[in-house]
């Protein structure tokens, strides 16, 4: 089959774009951007890349486009594609119908944590010598791919609530039907797409409606807009987990302080000891759904935890990407003021209150440029000592006056390259520099790297 994506390049499609070349199809795309590290990977798998959306990319015509949800009427492609008459399907609808049916799906879902839990759970069972394939929305070290094919009906995949396509207006997820089912939580989010919590409940509930009565959904206890979106039916066993509450089948003990040691307790019974390289409550939590969900596919709870060991994290959630005479440069993937306040707060657990964390944001994701929890910011940054935030000219509310509660804790700048310049000159050694965006931040990782190697560091105090 000939195949040709529109919109190549994110990180879903193009994880798509691998699967199907695994499976012999010949596959070609188009995006409006060709970059590494994308591009670099679909070109050594052999998929022929072309810049823009230009109708003369789907001549001669291929058996089947897979078109990207970032793709909207009045775009050149889209209007050729359908006054041609050409065979069309979405993403998830293409992985679904060629790749999912008939495996054992394990599915990822939530708000946040997707992409890390979704990649301990495969890195789980391929320790466990399940050899799974796998599609997440980042690259799990362990792995160094978004996408694999796998060798056994195992199949994990990361389960976003986005919307599906322009003609398909439901949530990816809707279209997976798995066996297993992990809800880390539920937040509202993507403003630009639902109205409130309610609609995103609706598609949450329209996923757990598609799981079938000998499979399993693991889910957090104490969490109620999920319990509320539960109560509207469930028809498949329910296993709960939990940093807090005892009561539950799944949960740590002897946590210590940074969360890079605790014990896994199982159903009343302690299981064994964990230790692994990731910190912070919400990567325990992420860790007691994949080990319950790893379980159900066969691999003991004492199996799982000698894997944590192994783990190493996803690109782009506290990825290091480098250190200057004693100033650590960090890259996180922040995108929801929930998800920023708990990054913070692992940061703050490993490195204590003597050592100055800077937190450097760029409101990216159409959620946080529209302003809708802008009000939760200041908040989700308490625990940083200071925080550098850009302001572009596209965000739709007044970082100033959002901020301005931190006092001099806090800055708004419209230009990268004063930030840069502002970290250089009062950057000391020790700093930890935490960088959030959900987008590329226009390289501020490497500028900074490169800027404090120019400058040199004040040394601490």
């Amino acid at each position: 089959m000939r195949i040709h994506i529109l919109g190549i390049c994110g990180t879903f499609m193009g994880g798509l774009a691998l699967l199907a070349r695994a499976m012999g199809h010949e596959v070609s795309g188009s995006d409006a951007n060709v970059y590494p590290p994308m591009s670099t990977q679909l070109e050594a798998a052999g998929i022929q890349l072309m810049t823009g959306y230009a109708p003369d990319h789907l001549q001669p015509a291929p058996d089947c486009v897979v078109v990207g949800n970032a793709m909207s009427r009045g775009n050149p492609a889209v209007e050729y594609m359908l006054d041609a008459g050409l065979r069309y399907a979405s993403g998830p609808q293409w992985l679904a119908d060629h790749v999912l049916q008939g495996r054992w799906v394990l599915a990822v879902a939530g708000t946040h944590g997707k992409t890390g839990t979704a990649s301990l759970l495969a890195w789980i069972l391929e320790d466990a010598g399940l050899a799974p394939g796998f599609l997440i929305g980042g690259v799990p070290e362990n792995f160094g791919v978004s996408a694999r094919l796998g060798d056994t009906p195992f199949f994990v995949v990361e389960a976003d609530e986005y919307d599906t396509a322009f003609f398909d207006k439901r949530s990816k997820f809707v279209h997976y039907r798995p066996r297993t089912l992990i809800l880390n939580n539920l937040e509202f989010d993507h403003a630009d797409i639902f109205e409130d919590l309610k609609m995103i409940q609706r598609q949450f509930h329209h996923l757990v409606r598609t799981v079938p009565g000998s499979g399993l959904i693991i889910a957090p206890a104490g969490a109620e807009a999920m319990d509320e979106m539960l109560a509207m039916g469930c028809w498949t066993p329910l296993e709960r987990f939990s940093v807090d509450d005892s009561s539950v089948q799944w949960r740590p003990g002897n946590v210590t302080p940074a969360g890079e040691a605790f014990d896994l307790w199982v159903e009343g019974r302690m299981a064994g000891r964990a230790a692994w390289g990731l910190s912070g409550r919400h990567n325990i939590s992420n860790a007691l759904a994949a080990i319950a969900a790893a379980r159900h596919a066969g691999v003991p709870p004492q199996q799982a935890i000698r894997a944590l060991s192994s783990f190493h994290n996803v690109k782009r959630r506290m990825e290091l990407r480098g250190e200057v005479e004693g100033v650590r440069v960090f890259d996180d993937f922040a995108h929801h003021p929930t998800a920023i306040e708990t990054t913070l707060s692992g940061l703050r657990a490993r490195v204590g209150y003597g050592t100055r964390i800077v937190a450097i944001l760029e409101p990216r994701s159409n959620t946080m440029r529209m302003g809708v929890l802008a009000s939760r910011l200041p908040e989700a940054l308490a625990l940083a000592d200071e925080v550098l935030v850009y302001s572009p000219e596209n965000l739709k509310w007044n970082a100033a006056e959002v901020f301005a509660p931190m006092g001099k804790r806090a800055a708004v700048f419209d230009d990268v390259a004063a930030i840069v310049s502002r970290v250089a000159a009062t950057a000391r050694a020790g700093d930890q520099l935490l960088v959030m965006s959900n987008g590329g931040f226009e390289g501020i990782h490497q500028r900074l790297l490169d800027a404090l190697t120019s400058t040199g560091v004040v040394s601490h105090g």
